[in-house]
Formats: C-alpha cells, sequence, structure tokens
C-alpha cells in the first residue's frame, strides 16, 4: 500500500485528520498516522472548460485536447466537461467527432473528458454575450438530434423564453441529459416552467441571464430560491463581484457548484486567443472581446476554491462544489469522492488552496 503523505482528508465531505493509503488504484485506507503536509480531497471536476493551455476545444484536434487534459490534471483537475459554445453546425459537428476520439486516446495522466456541454446555439440574442449573434438558433429538435449523434454530449445550455424551448427541454432530459438554463432574459414565468420541465441548473449565474428587481425575479432570482436547482458560478473575482459571490453562497448553500468557464488562455498567460469563432484578448487576466465583452476565464479549480471560501464557503462546501456535486449533476457517482474503495483520484491542496500534487488511480501525474 502506498502512503499520499498528507496530514488530512476530506473523506466523504467530512474532514479527517491523517494520511490516505492507496493500493491497486483505489483508496484503501484513510485515517492513517499524519503525513508531512497537505490537504486529500477528490479529484476535482469541471463541468465548463472550453479549453486550456493553448487549446481550443472546438477547432484543435484530438493531440490538443489529450494536451490540454494533461495540463489540467497536474493543476488537480481529474475529470472534465469540455464547453463548445455557440458556432456554424458543421464546426460543432466537428469538434464532437473530435470529442468522441479523445474519449478513446486519453492516457492515464489526462483528465477523464466525461463528456461534452453544448452552449447554445438555443440562446437569446439579448443575451448572447461573447455567443456571436448571427450563430444562435431557435430550438429545433432535428438539430438537437444531430448534435447528440455526433459525441459525447452530457449536457446543453438553453433560453427558455425561445419558442419549442420547453420541448426540448423535455426530449433532452428523456435522453439523461443535463439541462441548465442560461443566456437568456428568461421572466420569472418562464424559468419556473423549464425548471419544471426538468431543468436542472443554471449556466454561470448572474452572468448572460435575467436578474431580480423589486417585482420580478428574473432566472436567477428563481434559481437561487429553488431548491431543486445547481448554481453553477464562476469565483474568479472578475465574473462575479464580491459582494454578489457572498449573496449566491448564502442563498444558494450546498447547491452551488463551481465552474472555470477556462479558455485556451488558461495556463498560457496574457495574448490573443480564439474561443471557437470568436478572438479574445486576455489582459492581466481578464478575457474580452474586442468591444469588451467577457468571454470565459483563465480560472483554475484550485482558485474557484479559493474564492468561494473568501465569498464566505466553508472549505467542505467549496470542496464538495467542485467533486460530488458536479459529478452528481451528470449522473456520475463514482467520480468526485475520496473514500474507502473508490477510484484513487485525489486532489493535494496546500494551505493557501493551491495544488500540491495530483494523482489518478493512485499515480502521481505531472
Amino acid at each position: 500500500m502506498q502512503r499520499l503523505g498528507v496530514a488530512a482528508a476530506l473523506v466523504d465531505g467530512v474532514l479527517l485528520p491523517g494520511d490516505v493509503g492507496v493500493a491497486d488504484g483505489r483508496v484503501a485506507s484513510v485515517g492513517l498516522p499524519a503525513g508531512a503536509a497537505g490537504l486529500a480531497v477528490p479529484g476535482l471536476v469541471d463541468l465548463q472548460v472550453n479549453g486550456y493551455a493553448g487549446v481550443d476545444f472546438l477547432t484543435d484536434d484530438v493531440d490538443g485536447w489529450v494536451r490540454a487534459a494533461r495540463a489540467m490534471a497536474r493543476v488537480g483537475v481529474t475529470a472534465f466537461v469540455a464547453n463548445l459554445i455557440t458556432a456554424p453546425e458543421p464546426m460543432t459537428l466537428s469538434a464532437l467527432d473530435v470529442a468522441r476520439l479523445a474519449q478513446k486516446a486519453m492516457p492515464a495522466d489526462a483528465a477523464q473528458l466525461v463528456g461534452v456541454q453544448l452552449e447554445g446555439p438555443f440562446l437569446s440574442p439579448a443575451k448572447a454575450g461573447t455567443h456571436r449573434v448571427e450563430h444562435l438558433r431557435p430550438p429545433d429538435p432535428k438539430l438537437m438530434e444531430r448534435l447528440l449523434a455526433a459525441g459525447p454530449v452530457v449536457s446543453v445550455t438553453l433560453a427558455p423564453e425561445l419558442p419549442g424551448a420547453l420541448e426540448l427541454v423535455s426530449m433532452l432530459c428523456s435522453r439523461g441529459v443535463l439541462v441548465a438554463l442560461g443566456h437568456s432574459d428568461a421572466t420569472a414565468k418562464h424559468a419556473t416552467a423549464a425548471f419544471d420541465a426538468g431543468a436542472r441548473a443554471v449556466t454561470h449565474v448572474f452572468n448572460a441571464m435575467s436578474t431580480p428587481s423589486a417585482r420580478a425575479a428574473g432566472l436567477a432570482g428563481v434559481a437561487l430560491g429553488r431548491e431543486d436547482v445547481a448554481v453553477q458560478m464562476i469565483c474568479d473575482g472578475v465574473h462575479l463581484s464580491a459582494e454578489t459571490a457572498r449573496l449566491v453562497v448564502a442563498a444558494a448553500g450546498d447547491r452551488f457548484v463551481l465552474v472555470t468557464d477556462a479558455l485556451a488562455a488558461a495556463g498560457a498567460g496574457d495574448g490573443g486567443f480564439r474561443l471557437g469563432p470568436v478572438e479574445i484578448t486576455v489582459v492581466d487576466g481578464e478575457a474580452r472581446r474586442a468591444d469588451g465583452t467577457l468571454a470565459g476565464s483563465v480560472l483554475s479549480m484550485a482558485g474557484a476554491i479559493r474564492g468561494a471560501v473568501e465569498a464566505g464557503a466553508t472549505v467542505e462546501q467549496a470542496v464538495d462544489a467542485c467533486t460530488v456535486r458536479p459529478a452528481a449533476l451528470i449522473g456520475r457517482p463514482d467520480l468526485g469522492v475520496l473514500r474507502v474503495g473508490a477510484a484513487a483520484d485525489v486532489t493535494v491542496l496546500r494551505d493557501a488552496f493551491s495544488v500540491l500534487r495530483t494523482y489518478r488511480a493512485g499515480v502521481e501525474v505531472g
């Protein structure tokens, strides 16, 4: 049995002093005599990644996807969902085909590619954000069928107020696909109807969506008020102010889920990059289009944990928000857990929530 050399571990969400032992790729023991330093947590799970380390998932090849997944593993991510923003249909179909091939090609030292989220094209032109309006489409079941057939789609973000959206929500839910609402100007009535139809999350809360006022809750307000909705947030100090992040943590409690919305620029520094069909520039860690519109982030998952704790979350809440909680949303209870018998996908954090080491099936990567 190999020991990880940590001082403590979050085992099933509970802080337990002592080391972790692994054998044959699985967690064999917890609570062993403490090692030198570090907090062992389940491998981090990111439900929204557009690219990483210079790789853009909409336009790169299988080798690029593998490079990005290896780079993400080195910073604590052991499983991820690749995010494809709105693009011309041929570009999206091509990227989905690459995703299908990349799933089979991922080596043992890379983060596991769980599947793909389609962030569009069924979004509101009024809340398009960085998505190019000319590529948006009204809900179209035949187009959705083509996209589902092309690759491993596990999640779709759509705007519930569009004609035909509720039928699409029902169709996707019947296929086991997570439906998240976002890039939407929905009224409370629209949002409520979509959640009642089976949608279970919102995409990057408060960004590119209708927000609360005194007599209109908007999509964000409805999501924060419903106990059955997961509230995804980008906790990078850019997408949400400190005060808004605190509001989300306080209101959502154990329902908030941390995502990065990371771009090719993440792990690559400032400069010019692409997000599918969109050109972006990163300056001082902020990614924007030429017109100043925010366009994803350069956030790491460890940085998201730190941001959530600064916003008032407990360490346990923040870690759950990027491990067991996102895994549950996509129906993968085998991911994001640290317990005896589970796969030894483990991230070791320093006190300041930076990554010390990452293990995939008990083997250190990097």
